[in-house]
């Protein structure tokens, strides 16, 4: 037989090689989605379909189509399933490294198969192979146009799931908001501090809006009790500490590699009196809340600032605290 006897699996094998270096130097061309579509939905049926039945007469071209994409939908869970267990998990590289082997594999036992095949099935597509296969001439004008209509639903459907899977649905919009003790890790905050001795935390930020934003942090210092007779929060000092904004631009969540911080700053605090305090540190989008007057004391408890920290505490503002003890 000759090389062009082998052209489909030759084309399946080179594509999907040129698959794997798009997505390693062109990640968001339209190419790799197109491919990817395939390379999922088309090409590991197809090889697989083609190693177990090379001849002509096991299986006719319809047949041999809709299995492959049949099988294709069967085949690519079954792998990912079997990553599931393994330490590399279902990730892209794992998954692409997966059916790039699979697709090969199959590819090169479907080329010996056909080799040796008696009647080997090899895809010529011509209109008059069409026409004989959907057996054109002998059908009624009824048949016909049903034949049409089908044909053109298939089309409709598969450029419906094309476009749906390359313009995919933005993910849910969100903001990370944390802190860390000062070694970096959610540990060995300070809980626990001695009238006017210093304590650090890290605050981060990282941006999954979708969009560019500027942040707004304010840092309080609040002294509270809850009521259990009543039910409700009570505010006997608040004071303003710090605050600052930067404006992040977003980045896509990573799912992949390491998880790597966006935008981290210190921040370095001190309290100058004992008792049971808490840090709020309240995030805001876009721009700040307008705060009232400052008291003549500072202390913000009897003005609607109060309103604040009573919605971080109800989770209307997005929100982080850290209980401290101060001793004499």
């Amino acid at each position: 037989m000759k090389l062009k006897d082998y052209w489909d699996l030759l084309i399946i094998l080179a594509l999907s090689l040129i698959l794997d270096l798009l997505i390693a130097f062109f990640p968001d061309s339209l190419l790799r989605k197109a491919l990817g579509l395939a390379f999922v939905l088309f090409f590991p049926g197809y090889v697989f379909i083609t190693a177990l039945f090379p001849n002509r007469k096991e299986l006719d071209n319809l047949e041999r189509l809709a299995l492959s994409f049949g099988l294709s939908i069967a085949i690519v869970p079954l792998i990912g399933l079997a990553l599931n267990y393994t330490p590399w998990g279902i990730r892209l590289i794992p998954i692409l490294i997966s059916l790039t082997i699979f697709n090969v594999a199959f590819s090169l036992i479907a080329i010996y198969r056909r080799a040796k095949a008696f009647e080997p099935w090899i895809p010529w597509i011509t209109l008059e192979r069409i026409k004989d296969e959907l057996e054109w001439e002998e059908s009624s004008k009824l048949d016909k146009a049903l034949t049409v209509i089908l044909i053109i639903a298939i089309i409709t459907s598969i450029g419906t799931l094309g476009y749906v899977i390359t313009h995919p649905k933005p993910g849910e919009a969100f903001t990370e908001f944390y802190i860390l003790g000062p070694e970096g890790k959610a540990a060995g905050y300070p809980t626990e501090l001695r009238v006017g001795q210093e304590g650090r935390v890290i605050i981060g930020i990282v941006n999954h809006e979708h969009r560019n934003v500027t942040y707004y942090v304010q840092i309080w210092l609040v002294n509270l009790t809850w009521d259990n007779t009543t039910n409700t929060t009570i505010i006997y000092e608040m004071y303003p500490m710090y605050e600052f904004n930067v404006t992040l631009p977003d980045v896509p969540v990573n799912i992949e590699g390491n998880w790597t911080p966006q935008f981290e700053t210190n921040y370095t605090f001190s309290i100058d009196r004992p008792g049971q305090w808490q840090v709020w540190f309240l995030l805001f989008k876009d721009e700040p809340p307008e705060l009232p007057p400052a008291p003549p004391d500072g202390n913000y408890a009897e003005t609607d600032a109060r309103n604040l920290i009573l919605e971080a505490i109800n989770g209307t503002i997005q929100s982080l605290k850290l209980n401290v003890k101060v001793i004499p």
